[in-house]
């Protein structure tokens, strides 16, 4: 639709009391008006609660944590020079402490997932093959 095109037609649709709220509180969830909400569906759009929205941002960031840490271990490791002057004993710890953080992004990455898919009503078992 052009930006000077003006909407002069409505589309009347019987919904129950039920539906109607349903189809509000979906439209606030993803911060749009019943009527851009609608537009959008008939159009054959998906809107995206914006929750959704935070947690596939959160998700972009720990995933961005890993590849950082991921960065990281790969440096330590590659630099013998600090590790001989590091010693083993410290090494260990130092390599033991990022494989720690990367655990931890990991856990808080599959949560964040997993509450979306719960969010979606999807299943999380695997497709079988």
């Amino acid at each position: 639709m052009g930006k000077t095109e003006r909407r002069n037609y409505v589309l009347k649709v019987k919904v129950t009391q039920y539906e109607k709220a349903r189809i509000a509180g979906n439209a606030k969830a993803c911060g749009m008006t019943m009527s851009s909400f609608a537009r959008a569906l008939l159009n054959g759009n998906n809107p995206v609660p914006l929750n959704d929205l935070k947690d596939m941002k959160e998700v972009f960031r720990l995933h961005a944590d890993l590849g950082r840490l991921g960065g990281l271990l790969k440096m330590f490791l590659t630099n013998d020079e600090r590790l001989d002057d590091m010693g083993r004993d410290m090494a260990t710890v130092t390599i033991d402490n990022i494989l720690l953080d990367i655990r931890i992004t990991q856990d808080v990455l599959k949560k964040k997932v997993m509450k979306s898919i719960g969010r979606r009503g999807l299943s999380a078992a695997p497709a079988e093959a």
